[in-house]
């Protein structure tokens, strides 16, 4: 992939309302380039091995119907919007709950949400200042604009699959949605990434998230894709209005994965939980950077990711917590915590704190360790294979996380395969 061909893909789109804004992306783009380790923000992820293959960048139109892959649980009864190549398919799409609406981004920039798109759409360059995420917004055409109504509490959660169809050649698709919760709606949105077919594929994902007064928002994110595919995928939550913010990413499988998740909390009383989960094995790699902007006073902030590697796995976490001046009152909780099963796993972990307020509550930790030896000799001791009493513990390590899972059967699912994966003895 060269910027020569990137460029070339660039000068063929047709201009539409969201031509200013692409090209001023694009330029960012051909300045920045893809960021190398040379990048602090990027010094543990390398993202030049999967860049520099040939992909095909102009996606055929999909083939009648979906690509073969498995949906999340509960999808017959879900609202589900489907992505495929990173552009969204409303013919494959369902919508099933009042007050939701999802129209393509174009379309929303020249009606009567173009206000609503014109003010937000964008707005996270100011948090993501790299080439690939400029590089995203630069082809943000064919992306997705949902609207959810003042005072709607959906009564069905949203799901959103990102397909890379990569049946007939290594796939890049950049899917792009804007999401604006309106005042006193709530909402449950599970996204979920996945490579359908034999070729490597590289999802470069942005979804924006704006909450306005008294709105309440879940977001879960399942990544379980094939070791085929890599993606960066970039999350993007401003409350601009007192709000609740409900975040959990669970990690079991993939290429080479970067989560960014960035939150700013721009009006009083905004609160925020982040919760983690990394579960890996084989050559996986999963970066997590995590930002929490504390822009205004009385914000409660609490994040906990966890992580366990296996086998030659790698594991990034950088979680900062950001207080600015007048954000006095502050109350803000981080901790990373890791479990190695291999002596050839490895994590490197960055807790963060930039304070510039003196009326705050703020700490960090991490942890990386290994199975409580102790905790091993007592399952043993009570007739328990060691195979069986390494399962247990791994398994009530992440039990912290799955319980914040608040969907029933997506909560099902996840330990449902992570006993899989953990592979208890039948005796």
């Amino acid at each position: 992939m060269t910027i020569e061909q990137i460029r070339e893909k660039f000068s063929r789109q047709p201009q539409g309302p969201l031509h200013a804004l692409a090209q001023a992306a694009f330029g960012e783009f051909d300045r920045l380039g893809i960021p190398t380790t040379r990048n602090e923000e990027w010094k543990y992820t390398r993202l030049g091995p999967i860049w520099n293959k040939d992909y095909l960048l102009t996606p055929a139109a999909p083939a009648p119907g979906l690509p073969d892959f498995q949906r999340l649980p509960g999808s017959a009864a879900a609202n589900e919007l489907f992505f495929i190549n990173g552009i969204y398919q409303p013919g494959l799409s369902s919508i099933r709950s009042g007050g939701l609406t999802v129209q393509a981004l174009e379309t929303a920039a020249g009606n009567d949400f173009s206000p609503l798109v014109s003010e937000h759409l964008g707005y996270s360059s100011q948090y993501a200042k790299d080439g690939i995420h400029a590089l995203n917004t630069a082809f943000a055409r064919g992306g997705a604009f949902i609207h959810i109504k003042r005072g709607a509490q959906l009564d069905q959660p949203v799901y959103l699959y990102h397909i890379a169809d990569a049946r007939e050649g290594n796939m890049l698709a950049q899917p792009r949605s804007l999401i604006y919760v309106s005042e006193g709606s709530s909402v449950q949105f599970a996204e979920h990434c996945v490579t359908a077919g034999p070729s490597d594929s590289f999802t470069n994902t942005v979804v924006e998230v704006v909450l306005q007064q008294d709105a309440l928002v879940e977001y879960y994110k399942i990544q379980n894709d094939g070791t085929q595919g890599s993606q960066v995928s970039t999350n993007f939550f401003r409350q601009c209005g007192r709000s609740h913010l409900h975040s959990v990413t669970i990690s079991l499988s993939g290429g080479t994965v970067r989560n960014n998740l960035n939150i700013a909390l721009e009006a009083e009383r905004c609160e925020t939980h982040l919760y983690g989960l990394y579960f890996l094995r084989g050559n996986s790699h999963v970066d997590n950077h995590t930002l929490v902007d504390h822009i205004v006073p009385n914000c409660p902030s609490n994040e906990l990711y966890k992580g366990v590697m296996d086998d030659a796995s790698t594991a990034v976490f950088n979680g900062k917590i950001m207080v600015r001046p007048k954000a006095q009152k502050t109350n803000a909780y981080q901790s990373n915590k890791n479990l190695l099963l291999s002596d050839d796993a490895s994590v490197n972990t960055k807790p963060q704190l930039e304070i510039f307020a003196d009326d705050v509550k703020c700490s960090h930790g991490c942890t990386v360790g290994q199975l409580d030896e102790e905790g091993l000799f007592y399952l043993r001791s009570r007739g328990i294979t060691e195979k069986t009493a390494r399962a247990l513990l791994v398994q009530a390590f992440a039990a912290d996380i799955l319980e914040h899972i608040k969907l029933p059967a997506l909560r099902t699912y996840v330990d449902e395969l992570i006993v899989q994966r953990l592979q208890f003895d039948a005796s």
